[in-house]
């Protein structure tokens, strides 16, 4: 499902490299309505649950103080997701509630998460909404126990290349774009209210002690498990657009051997008739008996490159930890055995 965009004449005609966001601070209300909707809408299925979010910008943060989901378009034939919208913003404007536009959310692997969708989904809202961003939340790796919820931009040369919708190895190279580049992460920090903090310090005095063995929690070992075949997965998509490159490289050469050979062949048979006082034969149009061969987009490829590379990144993350559980598990087990 596609994430249409909506956004605030106040916030329009801004130039990308003007943007002084340095971190997005959300609020605990924000995180928990979130939270409750990707865990329900993708619950038992693999459907993809997206939302608005609300707030505002104060000096070098974006506050994201509230947010609303996006429903099913297939629920009702009537339904309009821009009246939908509007709508939305309008009652929240009426109960005092930030209602201004600042970006969405999406339910996602955040190790896999790059997508062209999602690449166009954002140019969308940033060339309308300057600082928006897109907000990741990883609902199989919080479900064993790790909340994952990550903010990310598009840079201004990944914005330029959606600019001049080319994605040649030479518009790529010219935007100086590559898959490090397409998207950068923005920290981000939970708040809430001192009222919140101190529920939670009461909450907490009332849990029991911990007994001491969460420590050896082998929780980090499925999620090492699932990164490392969606990896595998990936570099065999990659493997595979390496092969279909090669082999459009192999045709330009040879297209380009014969239309050598064809040239020379006729230079010969205009030496000849020359020579015998002949008019020389007619030009051709050589993109006519040689049409160029189309140059292959390199933008899916691009894409599998920064999954394969957030993967990695992900996994150096849970590898050493897993390892090192793993290891004294296996010690703790041989000790028991004897």
């Amino acid at each position: 499902m596609a994430s249409s965009f909506r956004y605030n004449k106040r916030m329009t005609n801004i130039n990308e490299n003007d943007c002084t966001i340095e971190y997005v601070q959300i609020d605990g209300l924000a995180v928990m309505k979130i939270v409750k909707h990707c865990h329900e809408e993708c619950s038992g299925n693999l459907d993809i649950a997206q939302g608005a979010l609300l707030g505002l910008v104060v000096e070098n943060r974006l506050e994201i103080t509230n947010c609303f989901p996006f429903p099913k378009s297939y629920d009702d034939e009537n339904w309009d997701e821009e009246e939908y919208q509007l709508d939305m913003m309008r009652k929240l404007r009426k109960v005092n509630v930030d209602h201004y536009h600042v970006g969405w959310y999406q339910s996602s692997d955040v190790g896999g998460f790059l997508s062209q969708l999602l690449l166009e989904s954002q140019y969308h809202y940033q060339t309308s909404i300057e600082e928006s961003v897109v907000l990741l939340y990883d609902t199989q790796k919080t479900a064993r126990g790790f909340l994952t919820l990550k903010a990310y931009r598009m840079t201004p040369q990944a914005i330029k290349m959606y600019k001049e919708n080319e994605f040649t190895p030479e518009a790529l190279r010219q935007c100086k774009v590559g898959y490090e580049n397409l998207m950068m992460e923005v920290p981000v920090v939970i708040r809430n209210s001192p009222l919140t903090n101190i529920l939670l310090g009461e909450l907490q005095e009332m849990i029991p002690p911990q007994q001491g063995s969460n420590f050896l929690d082998l929780g980090t070992a499925s999620v090492l498990e699932g990164q490392l075949r969606s990896l595998m997965d990936r570099v065999d998509d990659l493997n595979q657009e390496a092969i279909k490159f090669n082999r459009y490289q192999q045709q330009v050469v040879r297209q380009a051997q014969d239309k050598h050979r064809y040239m020379a062949k006729r230079a010969q048979e205009n030496a000849a008739r020359q020579a015998k006082d002949e008019p020389p034969l007619p030009e051709e149009d050589m993109n006519k008996l040689f049409r160029p061969i189309p140059v292959l987009p390199r933008l899916a490829p691009m894409i599998m490159a920064g999954q394969v590379d957030a993967y990695s990144q992900h996994i150096s993350q849970f590898c050493s930890q897993s390892l090192a559980k793993l290891y004294v598990m296996q010690s703790l087990q041989k000790d028991k055995e004897q």
